[in-house]
This record gives structure tokens, C-alpha cells and sequence, in this order.
């Protein structure tokens, strides 16, 4: 395993953490860990997209005011690499969320991609897709 993979491997236990505070409202982890420069984008599991560094850290900032303290979070990471300064990884976020105004928490299984660059010598997400995950449909008869 090369140090760049390692050192990629270690950082997913950070931007688990960081994953994990966003739900409980705490954005941030979160901030510290998105990219300052463009390009970066963000696709949300509501639809839509949002392009520019500064525009998805707003958004992101924006956000994490659904959320409230006492969530619990886990990605269970199907792959992941990284190599000359690029890291992704593809999975699924688990996710019991507290919502502001919401007595009860609230499931979230979204199937997730992340892409993640050097900057400064630091990983960077740039790009961030999450999508609901529906239950596979029935194979066909």
C-alpha cells in the first residue's frame, strides 16, 4: 500500500468524524475539510447542483441548521483510492439524524461519491454526490 493511500485511509476517519459532528449540527469539521479553491460542487440528495468553492461551503454552512445534536452517523465504504494527489471513495452514509423540529430522528441511507484533492498538503473534498438509496427492485420474472 503506497503512504498516499494510507494517509487517505487515515483521513476517511476524519471526514467520518467530520461526517458524524454535520449531522449533529455541527458544521465545523465539516468546513475545515471543504475545498477553498474551485472547481467543487455539490450534489445534494434533494436534486440540484451547486458549483464554485465558496458557493458549496455556503451551502453546506447553510444546511447544517436542519440538524440537531444526538444524530449518529457511519459510511460503510464499498471502495476508496488514492494516488498523485486525487482521493475518492463510494459507499453508503447510515445515518439516524435529529431534526430541528422533529421529535423523532430520522433515517438517511444515501449512496454516496466523494472526490477529494491536495491542497496545500491537505485532503480537500471538491465534489460530493448523495442520493437517496431506494431498495433494489425485484428482478424481472
Amino acid at each position: 500500500m503506497t503512504d498516499e493511500r494510507s494517509e487517505f485511509e487515515a483521513f476517511m476517519k476524519q471526514r467520518e468524524g467530520a461526517a458524524g459532528a454535520y449531522v449533529s449540527g455541527d458544521g465545523a469539521p465539516l468546513a475545515a475539510l471543504v475545498a477553498q479553491a474551485s472547481p467543487a460542487t455539490f450534489f445534494g440528495p434533494r436534486g440540484g447542483t451547486v458549483q464554485g468553492a465558496s458557493e458549496v461551503s455556503a451551502t453546506y454552512l447553510r444546511d447544517v441548521a436542519a440538524f440537531a445534536p444526538g444524530s449518529e452517523n457511519r459510511f460503510e465504504v464499498l471502495h476508496m483510492e488514492a494516488r498523485d494527489g486525487l482521493g475518492y471513495w463510494v459507499g453508503i452514509q447510515h445515518a439516524s439524524a435529529r431534526m430541528r423540529g422533529q421529535a423523532e430522528p430520522v433515517p438517511f441511507r444515501l449512496r454516496i461519491t466523494e472526490i477529494f484533492r491536495r491542497e496545500d498538503g491537505a485532503w480537500k473534498l471538491v465534489h460530493r454526490h448523495a442520493d437517496p438509496l431506494s431498495e433494489p427492485a425485484a428482478p424481472p420474472r
